[in-house]
């Protein structure tokens, strides 16, 4: 029997980037030195501070037992005393919050409690997968919303809201929610309060949920730090946010998030992980309370390590040839195909890069059609890696970029 038999398996299109990861691994598996961009994984150590909290309540016994699928109630108000320090935003622990098992389930398993089959969802497009695949598996059907195609700056909230209301006019059914990411992954883009208010005030008038992934809330390098859609009061009618330890403290593996907003979206959460879990192993929440109440500076060393590396791999691109907005905020650069290159798509132009320069990004269309025009690179390697992938990449456009101009003109070549 084939996997193709199953309803939900029937809805995923091939996974992109499993073209890019085989590839990958054949590479490594014939010892060559592939330098890894493609997958936001963060390569820090955790904090120490954070970790031997998780020793000393692992020793304990009676910690091995269920835990709670809500989250214990110490880092419920952790998360929530941490809402009131970043935000000025007040959050009852008991009915507005809620752990989850990274934020990546918790969206997935909302869905799952608020979605019936044919609801619209609205969702960004480009767009970190589980945006739209975690409605499109509970049964929903996605439209798209162009975003993220103007070099590098912010998506303009007047177009956001022609594309917003257009959608909402020539939906049927009426849609039921809307995604929103920012700062973005993939596109790096950042939004200010002004973004939301307008989104804020359309949904509640139409009666449209919010689902903000607040992931990179604390990865930012220029400006002001990213706002949460809390911020404005009416927001919590309708929206839930997600929030991740996984990029501010180094805790990717850990897998623990929150989601926290409009109660009725938590108290539906929180009904639907009754019955599929148990929350995470209790050391790890313990370890992620002393994370939150503990001290910060390893926060702002994340921070400035993640810029340290924007600035060595944008000027290493420009320096290469290749023109790439500065990311102000999240772990990722995302980059338009040079010129010459433009043709292949973002796969095939992932492929050569991989091929020739040695190094691996993740090609835009795993995000969305609207992707294909770009690939993503996240700032998972040290800076001396990163200019080293830098100084490929210099060489594999010299030594490619007449090839690649030759073969897009038809008669060329010959």
């Amino acid at each position: 029997m084939s996997d193709s038999e199953f309803h939900r398996i029937k809805r995923l299109p091939p996974y992109v980037f499993a073209e890019v990861n085989a590839m990958k691994a054949r590479a490594r598996a014939a010892g060559e030195d592939i330098i890894d961009l493609g997958m936001g994984n963060p390569d820090q150590p955790t904090p120490q501070h954070i970790v031997d909290k998780l020793i000393e309540a692992v020793r304990d016994p009676k910690t091995h037992r269920y835990s709670n699928s809500r989250g214990i109630p110490g880092l419920r108000k952790a998360h929530a005393a941490y809402y009131k320090r970043r935000f000025n935003v007040d959050v009852d622990p008991e009915s507005e919050c809620i752990v989850t098992i990274g934020s990546k389930e918790g969206l997935a398993n909302l869905a799952q409690a608020i979605t019936s089959p044919g609801d619209i969802i609205l969702v960004p497009n480009p767009s970190y997968p589980i945006h739209p695949f975690g409605f499109i598996l509970a049964g929903a059907s996605v439209r798209h919303l162009p975003v993220g195609q103007a070099n590098g700056t912010s998506t303009d909230i007047d177009s956001f809201m022609i594309m917003l209301e257009r959608a909402v006019r020539h939906s049927v059914p009426k849609p039921l929610a809307l995604v929103l990411n920012y700062p973005s992954n993939p596109t790096a883009e950042v939004v200010g309060l002004d973004f939301y208010r307008p989104i804020v005030e359309f949904c509640r008038k139409h009666g449209i949920y919010i689902l903000s992934d607040l992931a990179y809330a604390e990865v930012f390098f220029d400006g002001e730090p990213p706002p949460s859609i809390l911020e404005i009061p009416e927001a919590r009618e309708v929206a839930v946010e997600f929030t991740s330890m996984s990029k501010t403290y180094s805790m990717a593996g850990w897998r623990i998030g929150f989601a926290t907003g409009n109660k009725k979206l938590i108290t539906a959460l929180a009904r639907i992980k009754s019955y599929l879990d148990y929350g995470a192993f209790t050391p790890i929440q313990v370890a992620a309370t002393a994370a939150l109440n503990g001290p910060q500076e390893c926060v702002e060393q994340v921070r400035t390590m993640y810029r340290q590396r924007r600035d060595v791999m944008i000027e290493g691109l420009a320096s290469a040839g290749w023109t790439v907005p500065s990311p102000s905020a999240s772990m990722f650069a995302w980059a338009p195909i040079p010129e010459p290159f433009a043709h292949l798509g973002s796969l095939e132009f992932s492929k050569l890069l991989l091929q020739e320069a040695k190094v691996a990004v993740a090609p835009g269309i795993g995000f969305g059609e609207y992707g294909d025009g770009h690939v993503r690179l996240a700032l998972v390697e040290n800076v001396h890696r990163i200019r080293q992938a830098t100084r490929n990449i210099k060489e594999f456009f010299r030594s490619n970029a007449a090839g690649a101009a030759a073969s897009k003109d038809p008669g060329g070549g010959g």
